[in-house]
């Protein structure tokens, strides 16, 4: 099962937009989940890594 990146970011920012308090939870909650907006948003965006093909090598000539 592959993850929903894109949906959790959304419910994340979500979260953030709830938390308009200035006490110091709502300020340290929004400063944790600052960082796990950019997180998942890194890891939505990260292209999958790709394999190399090997060809096989062309025969050399003598002459």
């Amino acid at each position: 099962m592959t993850s929903d990146f894109s949906a959790a970011r959304i419910h994340l920012e979500r979260a953030y937009h709830y938390l308009r308090g200035n006490d110091e939870t709502s300020r340290s909650v929004c400063e944790a989940l600052d960082l796990l907006i950019e997180t998942v948003a890194e890891a939505q965006h990260r292209r999958p890594e790709t394999g190399v093909l090997e060809f096989p090598q062309a025969m050399v000539r003598q002459i």
